[in-house]
């Protein structure tokens, strides 16, 4: 089972008050009847007045509060299983989070618009499988291979400069762990989609292309930034503090290497294009998407999660149909019975 809306469950704070509130009414009553007289004298006086429907009132009130509470949650229980078989390609998005993406020559940084970039991709995919890969200085497994996008998009939000530990920009080593993702066996055709300003600190990464490429994988580099070029700049909440410095105390001015990102796309056929235009990107990554020949995935089994408000929802209004018939004086077959020993 899974909740839905796990936020209202803090409306369950709400049901202490409910019992709190009745037992300071039931105090306040017991206390003015005390005024009044003798409490054995005031029973005589309302010999219908019942002691067990209120407590079943305030019962009944709470399950009813209690119901429409799991409706707004909206638990879902997996009630089946069915075979679901896709058509598409594997994609995998290789994403640089190195320092330089911090630039800002490309609102409203380097790395945002990167995500941005992404985040449309996958809005106009259809059943095509998707992994993410994070580098700098090396590279990091982000998300394997999936067809939930939901959760892919969750996972792109979340990266950021701090999640690689060794800074620079190592090509090679994206396209070697974004190799990694695709099944050597599977006919399925294999797109890396790379992200970057393309200043490569290492050396290989038009070798790691070709080697791609022997392994069926088509590159299609984004170059994200501007080749004039912009300072990298230190922020704490929000506040820039400083810019990056080199080794010389010298401030760092980051630029797009245009011409690493098109070799490494030229060694696998792939396309280069520039990432600052949002809508040129899309209309490059469809038209190359419609020329990528799509296969068939391995049939999988997925659960079918079924949601379960409507049996809360009902289980409330029947209880709350229920205490509008609830009245407070004793009911004849109840008073028979004398549970409360009340017939004295």
């Amino acid at each position: 089972m899974e909740l839905d809306e796990k936020k209202y469950l803090y409306l369950l704070f709400i049901l202490p008050l409910l019992v709190l509130v009745f037992l300071a009414n039931l105090y306040w009553k017991r206390k003015k009847q005390r005024e009044f007289g003798d409490l054995e004298m005031v029973k005589k006086l309302s010999p219908e007045s019942s002691v067990f429907k209120p407590v079943l009132k305030i019962v009944v009130l709470i399950l009813a509060f209690l119901g429409l509470i799991f409706a707004l949650v909206n638990p879902k229980i997996g009630t089946k299983m069915e075979t679901v078989k896709r058509e598409g390609i594997d994609i995998v998005f290789a994403m640089d989070v190195s320092k330089s993406m911090l630039a800002e020559d490309v609102a409203p940084n380097r790395l945002d618009k990167s995500k941005q970039i992404v985040s449309q991709i996958i809005n106009q995919l259809g059943s095509d499988r998707i992994g993410i890969v994070a580098y700098a200085g090396s590279a990091f497994p982000v998300l394997p291979i999936t067809t939930d996008y939901g959760v892919a998009k969750m996972f792109l939000q979340s990266m950021n400069t701090e999640m690689v530990s060794s800074q620079g920009t190592s090509l090679d080593e994206a396209i070697k762990l974004s190799s990694t993702y695709f099944d050597d066996k599977s006919k399925t055709s294999k797109l890396l989609i790379l992200i970057s300003d393309g200043e490569d600190h290492s050396e290989g990464a038009e070798s790691a292309a070709e080697e791609a490429n022997k392994l069926g994988m088509k590159i299609i580099t984004v170059g994200i930034g501007t080749e004039k070029g912009a300072t990298i700049p230190l922020k704490r909440n929000g506040v820039v503090t400083g810019f990056q410095k080199d080794n010389n105390n010298e401030v760092v001015i980051t630029k797009l290497n245009q011409t690493s990102l098109e070799a490494i796309a030229k060694a696998t056929k792939g396309g280069y294009v520039n990432g600052n235009n949002t809508k040129e990107v899309l209309e490059h990554i469809k038209n190359a998407l419609d020329n990528i020949q799509k296969t068939e995935f391995e049939a999988t089994e997925m659960a079918d999660f079924q949601s379960q408000f409507q049996w809360f929802l009902g289980f409330a209004f029947l209880l709350l149909f229920v205490d509008v018939f609830l009245l407070e004086r004793k009911t004849s077959w109840v008073k028979k019975l004398n549970l409360f020993n009340e017939n004295k």
